[in-house]
């Protein structure tokens, strides 16, 4: 029992750690996207770094095409559906939407609305089962829990947010762009109960990701929306958004199907918020910072993990009979 409470322990530290990683590649992404001024680009730069990366992981390491081996025959034995397989694109189809709706209402109306769809999609598909894991209901604990976190995120931005007319459309296309993480890390964690092996995964969604970004890049550059921008070679960090991309679907992958999807979404989303707040230590960006909205909004993150029920019961129960 001791063995299954320090595992679950550390499947919540690691849930923490992807959304601190989702802090960092923001941050990276969003200088790189700043250097070049194309969104697409960037975004695009950033899946193919960390495709190639896992392709070359992949090369070297057996247990990755194992991985898709077992991916293959859960699909011939109708254990997945083809749609399953393309968690990448939704992760695609995020960044083509963030680049739409983000100079429209700014980045903290963008981030309240994103959260808000993030969270209470996570309760459907936890209801759904579409992880890959048990099961589990919409109960009045959950909701709440889900409830803080959302509010917890609004008064972290609270002092950002300008008071103007903002379109429902627009803000609804927000909550559709967060309702799209939920299902990309269900789908994630149902691919990875199959491959056995988070890499695997990963390169499944970076495969799909750069593809769906390669055509929009392409199609923006034909139609003249938008043309490439030059590379610059500093700061050579902003490059590393690939990198970073890899090890956290890694970890997502893996965690969201033991801890389910709200569970996983709760400890990120405080992770992403302590994240921000470091880095906005470390590494400034113009007009950002640290204030007393921001580490109040943390605080009541962390009071939605435990509303949320941090022991996880469900997993410890699978755990136990494994």
């Amino acid at each position: 029992m001791q063995k299954v409470k320090s595992y679950l322990i550390r499947l919540d530290n690691l849930a923490l750690m992807t959304g601190v990683l989702i802090a960092l590649q923001a941050r990276v992404n969003g200088e790189l996207s700043n250097q070049l001024g194309n969104t697409v680009q960037a975004a695009f730069i950033s899946f193919s770094s960390g495709l190639a990366i896992i392709l070359l992981i992949a090369i070297f390491n057996s247990s990755i095409k194992m991985g898709i081996r077992r991916l293959f025959q859960a699909f011939k034995e109708r254990k997945l559906h083809w749609w399953e397989f393309f968690g990448g694109v939704l992760g695609g189809n995020l960044i083509a939407i963030q680049t739409f709706i983000i100079p429209k209402i700014g980045v903290a109306v963008f981030s309240v609305a994103s959260i808000a769809g993030q969270t209470f999609t996570s309760l459907l598909v936890d209801k759904l089962g579409i992880s890959g894991g048990d099961k589990r209901a919409i109960t009045l604990k959950r909701t709440v829990a889900a409830i803080i976190t959302v509010t917890a995120v609004i008064i972290s931005v609270a002092d950002r947010i300008q008071i103007q007319s903002v379109s429902l459309l627009i803000v609804a296309l927000a909550v559709l762009a967060g309702s799209i993480i939920g299902f990309q890390r269900a789908l994630n964690g149902k691919i990875n109960t199959y491959s056995n092996q988070s890499f695997t995964t990963s390169l499944l969604n970076f495969i799909t990701g750069t593809s769906i970004l390669g055509i929009y890049l392409l199609a923006r550059s034909i139609l003249g929306i938008e043309e490439l921008s030059p590379l610059h070679i500093k700061p050579w960090w902003m490059y590393t958004g690939g990198v970073i991309g890899v090890v956290y679907i890694a970890f997502a992958a893996t965690v969201v199907q033991h801890l389910g999807v709200l569970t996983f979404t709760l400890y990120s989303v405080g992770g992403q918020l302590l994240g921000s707040v470091i880095l906005d230590w470390l590494l400034p960006t113009n007009g950002i910072q640290i204030t007393f909205y921001l580490i109040t909004g943390i605080a009541m993150t962390y009071l939605g993990v435990i509303a949320g029920g941090v022991n996880n019961s469900l997993a410890r129960r699978r755990l136990t009979h494994k």
